[in-house]
């Protein structure tokens, strides 16, 4: 089971870009913005585990 830690890099429209902190050479990784919780902001941490997006700010 995966669980890891993201930086929204960047909010394009309905989607997010997320950077994993723990690989930052990898793409990023593009999430609809239904997925996740709404008081994201670009620069926000997001924990997932278990197929949920939880903020950590």
């Amino acid at each position: 089971m995966l669980v890891c830690d993201y930086i929204v890099q960047q909010i394009d429209g309905d989607y997010a870009h997320l950077q994993r902190i723990d690989q930052p050479e990898e793409e990023t990784k593009l999430v609809a913005r239904a997925l996740l919780p709404d008081q994201i902001r670009e620069g926000s941490t997001l924990h997932y585990e278990m197929m949920q997006y939880t903020l950590c700010d």
